[in-house]
């Protein structure tokens, strides 16, 4: 695959997990204390949207690829989590257990794993191409 096409892909699931976060935020604000859900939501769509375009502005450095892949990585298994398993509060976090599927949720959820796959194919191909006396 291209890199050019890692790129776009990766930061496409990211812009695309940034929209939805931030389109829920505010129905996600009531959930939650000191730390809200939708505090949760708008931090995870600020990562996702600084990844997008580090991806796309720096798409030769590892440490790039790395971010990208740890805040899709993150956002998937947070959402898989939490569908799946009632976790509870954990410290200030707020009990995000929410078992049902629709549709925001489950594109947020696509191109979350899109992102992290093409972020992880990303990093290899960074990391094998770097020469012994360079430094990404």
């Amino acid at each position: 695959m291209k890199m050019w096409l890692l790129r776009l892909l990766t930061a496409a699931g990211l812009a695309v997990d940034a929209y939805v976060h931030v389109a829920l935020a505010e129905a996600y604000d009531p959930v939650g204390a000191s730390i809200t859900e939708g505090t949760l939501f708008r931090a995870q769509a600020a990562a996702a949207a600084l990844a997008a375009v580090l991806v796309l502005a720096s798409g030769r450095n590892r440490w790039v690829w790395a971010f990208a892949f740890l805040v899709a990585a993150s956002a998937v298994g947070a959402v898989l989590l939490y569908r799946y398993v009632d976790v509870g509060s954990l410290g200030p976090l707020p009990n995000m257990h929410e078992p049902v599927w629709y549709p925001k949720k489950t594109v947020s959820a696509v191109a979350e794993a899109v992102a992290a796959l093409c972020a992880a194919v990303g990093f290899v191909r960074v990391s094998r191409n770097r020469t012994p006396g360079r430094r990404a």
